[in-house]
């Protein structure tokens, strides 16, 4: 049994992950499709900007919501799923505006919702995305009942930012020292700042000169606030990690077969194994096929002259990135040992739609 086929079979949770711009979202997507014609139900979960998933599902637009791709979508393609196959975009800031809502207590919702350092937390602020990615994968986890999830991550450059991601969050809404200090700010009340002077945090009285009086109250307002949730945020992330290193849960590193890509997914492959996350396979994406003899053949049969001498170039520039691209794959193979390798053609076009997601699924499933 080939390793992806094995992986939709067996596990509950796929998570897509690698650098951006190598076809995670397509990967993602192709998977969740194969899942559905094979009989099980899935849910595709994406963080990508370009909404390129809802396009390719035939949707006009994905949201926070689960969508089910409808029979007459899939019949259009010429595809029949055995089993319904769902879609969602994760909205970050609402996301986390439920998390806050499921959460925080009755009398600090609102205070915190409107917060402007809340603000920043759920939208820009780093590690955000990914914290909140995991959220919404346990949520869909514990309190759904797809039998099989697959989690598109945002793009990360460094596998280090992926793994670390949830950790700074905690860390940052856990920081007792920040809160120690920001606590005479809360108790001065808005204007009382001014009286630092008599006894107040000497720390914070210099914060709040380059920072402005408001701005350190509604810092203090915000890390006091979330104070009565660390709880039940230290809670989820033990559960998430749980999630994380089940049987039932496979990780696919997606890459391609460039060399600036290499040693990224050496390292990110590295880094899974040693946080015991279990790689199922490395799909090495939008490789180039050696020119096939029909080919050459094709072109010694055409008469001197340019359109000949042009096909000849054409034909030898793919004959090289087709070397390129297998040479990467052997030094993939090397870098990832036991961990098995998936290629995946680069086609002639996009892959924009149902069929070509199907046809991408091919390759995915062997």
């Amino acid at each position: 049994m080939t390793p992806l086929r094995e992986a939709i079979e067996g596990c509950s949770v796929l998570v897509t992950v690698g650098a951006g711009g190598v076809g995670k979202t397509t990967i993602a997507a192709a998977l969740g499709l194969r899942a559905a014609m094979e009989g099980k139900g899935s849910l595709v979960c994406t963080i990508d900007p370009a909404r390129r998933l809802a396009n390719a599902l035939g949707l006009s637009e994905l949201g926070n919501a689960e969508a089910r791709i409808s029979e007459s979508t899939l019949a259009a393609a010429g595809l029949a799923a055995r089993a319904p196959m769902h879609a969602m975009m994760l909205d970050m800031k609402r996301t986390w505006d439920e998390l806050i809502e499921r959460r925080a207590p009755p009398d600090k919702r609102e205070r915190i919702l409107n917060n402007r350092f809340y603000v920043a937390l759920s939208t820009a602020l780093a590690g955000s995305q990914e914290y909140i990615a995991m959220e919404k994968l346990c949520e869909l986890r514990l309190h759904r009942d797809y039998p099989l999830v697959v989690l598109d991550t945002p793009p990360t450059a460094h596998a280090v930012d992926f793994l670390d991601a949830p950790n700074r969050i905690l860390d940052f809404l856990d920081n007792e020292a920040a809160k120690w200090l920001l606590t005479p700010a809360l108790a001065a009340g808005k204007f009382g700042l001014k009286l630092f002077n008599l006894g107040g945090s000497y720390i914070a009285k210099t914060i709040s000169r380059f920072t402005g009086t408001e701005t350190l109250q509604q810092l203090a307002e915000f890390m006091l606030s979330l104070s009565t949730m660390n709880e039940g945020f230290r809670e989820r992330a033990h559960e998430t990690r749980a999630l994380l290193e089940a049987d039932t849960t496979g990780f696919v590193l997606v890459t391609s077969a460039l060399p600036e890509r290499l040693d990224e997914a050496v390292t990110f492959h590295t880094m899974l194994v040693q946080n015991k996350m279990r790689v199922v396979a490395v799909v090495v994406n939008r490789t180039h096929a050696p020119v096939p003899a029909e080919a050459w053949a094709a072109c010694a049969r055409l008469p001197a002259g340019a359109l000949r001498t042009k096909l000849e170039q054409t034909l030898k520039e793919n004959e090289h990135l087709a070397k390129v691209d297998a040479l990467g794959v052997q030094r993939l193979a090397a870098g990832c040992p036991g961990t098995p390798l998936v290629q995946v053609p680069r086609f002639e076009l996009d892959v924009h739609d149902l069929s070509s997601l199907w046809a991408t699924s091919n390759y995915l499933w062997g």
